[in-house]
């Protein structure tokens, strides 16, 4: 049928490279790192035998996007889903739990439990729905009108100047959050809002899955299909210039967009141009992963059942600490995600030992070492934890940079998450995968739907391709073999 380059082996070049290759076109995958799999890489950081998540950790779309599920991601590899999906420790209480079980969870906040499930429970009696459009382009209209008005109403309440007023305690609160803050931005922003109640509602549709042997393992997943279906990838290689790439009948780039600009800057219309240098970074991330001789000793024990917790505090410090970060300072405590796959996966530590992955919002392009404060925000919550650690490796936001070009400035969202950049991404437009360049596509996390690991940046960029290169009207079957 063709040949076709995919370039970027993160979670999107390859849903692009195996669905390429699924339709029958000869595909290659160039990759700049000795190493496929971007965001979803597993490496040895602190000490052999750890292995740590270089990026993504914890996967609530491993089992939610609708590529993954038409590609049968579950049935290639292990998960392990924790009885709680995520959990928020607090000063002198009980932590808050979210458990997959809506009910449980209502039962743990006592006074708050009911407005918890009036809140929470329409999304999860219309999850499918709710993930469809929070994983669609924004510039259409809602195929399930009455889902996306639950979903905006509910939005709207937490973005708004009244959005705890159902709340009577500081659990809820703190645990809408802690879970809102994966998205950096201010808490009074649709975005942050949107985020964390379309995690939420992940949270007890269907859990939090931790893929077991690392988030590696869904890249080898999709390498493995691709390679099956005549594929080839050649890693160390950076394409500096798409004219290396002139012979090839289709282009998909998993880069961003700046990235994009340096290849094909000459190319490109003066205005498509303006777009793409108009197209904002968010705050970027300091990381820092541990090498532990015992689990993290949580002053509530109960948050040894997740894998995941949102250190930060109350609601109103947590939302401080963000703002500070839009600001572009640096939050004396900031908010921390914490992730301890150990706990679930026995794969990732020698008997006995554990590991530990932990972030904080920081500046974009920020150099600030803030291990001690990430350290101290943990021993607020879990005395001792200093005594546990045996090795660490941490990264500024400047370093996550040289690690994965995608993240400018550490952001690994693929630009600064607002309403705005969820139109606009990188461009307004129906098939903003599509470039001014015949044949070339962008297909990175800078395009529809945005971030996660989902694969369908790359997998809508493959579709689009495929129609309007190829002819190509009916989609390959993904489904295994």
């Amino acid at each position: 049928m063709g040949a076709a380059t995919v370039v970027g082996s993160g979670p999107n070049g390859l849903a692009a490279a195996v669905t390429l290759a699924r339709a029958g076109l000869d595909v290659r995958l160039i990759e700049a790192a000795d190493t496929i799999g971007g965001g979803l890489r597993t490496s040895e950081l602190t000490l052999p035998g750890f292995h740590h998540d270089e990026c993504s950790a914890v996967h609530p779309l491993a089992l939610a996007s609708p590529f993954f599920r038409a590609f049968g991601l579950s049935q290639r590899m292990m998960f392990a889903t924790p009885e709680v999906s995520y959990g928020h420790p607090l000063d002198h209480q009980p932590a808050a739990l979210a458990f997959r079980n809506l009910d449980h969870t209502a039962e743990r906040l006592g006074a708050d439990g009911d407005a918890w499930r009036r809140m929470l429970g329409p999304l999860v009696d219309h999850a499918p729905a709710i993930t469809r459009f929070t994983l669609e382009q924004l510039v259409q209209v809602p195929r399930h009108p009455a889902a996306t008005a639950i979903f905006g109403a509910r939005v709207l309440e937490h973005a708004g100047p009244f959005g705890q007023a159902r709340f009577h305690g500081g659990a809820a609160p703190a645990l809408l959050a802690g879970v809102s803050a994966h998205v950096p931005g201010r808490h009074n922003s649709l975005a942050v809002a949107g985020g964390g109640l379309a995690l939420a509602t992940y949270a007890h549709a269907a859990g939090w899955p931790v893929p077991v042997g690392g988030s590696q393992s869904i890249a080898n997943a999709l390498a493995d299909d691709f390679l099956a279906n005549g594929g080839t990838i050649e890693t160390n290689r950076t394409v500096r210039s798409l004219r290396e790439l002139a012979d090839q009948d289709t282009v998909i780039l998993d880069v961003s967009p700046e990235a994009f600009l340096r290849m094909a800057a000459d190319r490109l219309p003066a205005g498509y141009v303006r777009a793409l240098r108009r197209y904002r970074r968010g705050a970027g991330a300091f990381k820092i992963d541990f090498a532990l001789s015992a689990p993290v000793p949580w002053a509530d024990p109960e948050l040894s059942k997740t894998a995941t917790v949102h250190i930060g505090g109350s609601r109103a410090e947590i939302a401080a600490a963000e703002a500070t970060v839009a600001r572009g300072r640096h939050a004396e405590r900031p908010y921390v995600l914490a992730t301890q796959p150990s706990l679930v996966d026995p794969t990732r530590a020698p008997d006995g030992k554990h590991t530990l992955w932990a972030y904080a919002h920081v500046p974009n392009g920020s150099r600030q070492d803030l291990s001690e404060q990430v350290i101290a925000q943990i021993e607020r919550f879990a005395p001792g934890f200093r005594d546990t650690i045996l090795a660490t490796s941490a990264r500024s936001a400047f370093e996550l940079q040289r690690h994965n070009p995608n993240s400018l400035g550490g952001d690994f969202m693929g630009g600064a998450v607002s309403l705005t950049q969820l139109v606009k991404r990188p461009v307004v437009s129906r098939a903003p995968w599509v470039t001014p360049l015949p044949g070339v596509f962008l297909g990175s996390a800078s395009t529809p739907p945005g971030p996660s690991v989902h694969g369908l940046c790359g997998y809508y960029a493959a579709r689009e391709a495929l129609q309007r290169v190829h002819g190509v009207e009916r989609m390959p079957s993904l489904a295994p073999n």
